[in-house]
């Protein structure tokens, strides 16, 4: 799972290094987020932006503690996946925010300062609320919490980073993905590995999923990248 944090929960460890409410947050990223999830920070919105463009997230959290407008990128966070889970943090309990977020798409509203035992029970409690599932293109099954993939009711063996590439297609169903876009959604550091691996993934998809089966998952687009192809 992946989790993007965008704005003063980072610019507030880096501006009040020395207090408590730092203390604390850079104790719930360090232990618990960066332990459970492949976290990326963006310290305002342009950079939230890029992320979600490139990126598909479990959980985005986001605090209001900002002179910018976050209607546009919690409408694009859901646009791109409903799924998703928006927390929203504010610096004080403002009633009329609260209810224009929710009504944007928002999962939860949090007042700072944020204890992070709360924080942690109410992503786990949305976790299991909203549940991704299993992707499902008729005898074809995609399931990302126990990755597995299944066809006509039989387990096919694709395991690691091919099953994650696998996933990250099928989530974008019909659009173009290019190695450079993989490589960011599912790899921790990118920029320590070369695009072959992308080629290497592929070639295992087709090879213990497309073959055996005579079935076509994934299409290279010339030039540009791979798109999940699967049909009935």
């Amino acid at each position: 799972m992946r989790i993007l944090l965008i704005n003063e929960l980072i610019n507030l460890i880096n501006e009040k290094p020395n207090t408590e409410e730092a203390k604390t947050i850079k104790d719930f990223i360090s232990f618990f987020i960066k332990r459970n999830y492949q976290t990326d920070t963006a310290g305002n919105l342009k950079d939230g932006h890029y992320y979600i463009g490139i990126r598909h997230y479990d959980i985005v959290l986001l605090s209001l503690a900002c002179k910018e407008d976050v209607s546009e990128l919690i409408t694009e966070i859901k646009a791109k996946n409903a799924k998703t889970i928006i927390i929203v943090t504010d610096k004080k309990n403002n009633p009329e925010s609260e209810i224009k977020i929710f009504k944007l798409g928002a999962d939860d509203y949090i007042t700072e300062p944020i204890d992070k035992n709360a924080l942690m029970a109410r992503i786990e409690a949305r976790l299991s609320f909203n549940d991704t599932g299993a992707i499902e293109f008729g005898d074809l099954v995609i399931n990302p919490e126990e990755e597995r993939v299944a066809y006509k009711g039989k387990e096919i063996e694709v395991k690691g980073k091919p099953f994650e590439v696998l996933t990250h297609l099928a989530r974008h169903k019909d659009r173009i993905v290019s190695k450079e876009q993989l490589l960011d959604a599912i790899w921790e550091e990118p920029e320590l590995v070369t695009p072959n691996v992308i080629e290497v993934a592929i070639n295992q998809i087709r090879q213990k999923l497309d073959k055996p089966l005579k079935i076509s998952t994934v299409e290279t687009v010339r030039r540009r990248g791979y798109r999940f192809c699967y049909s009935e």
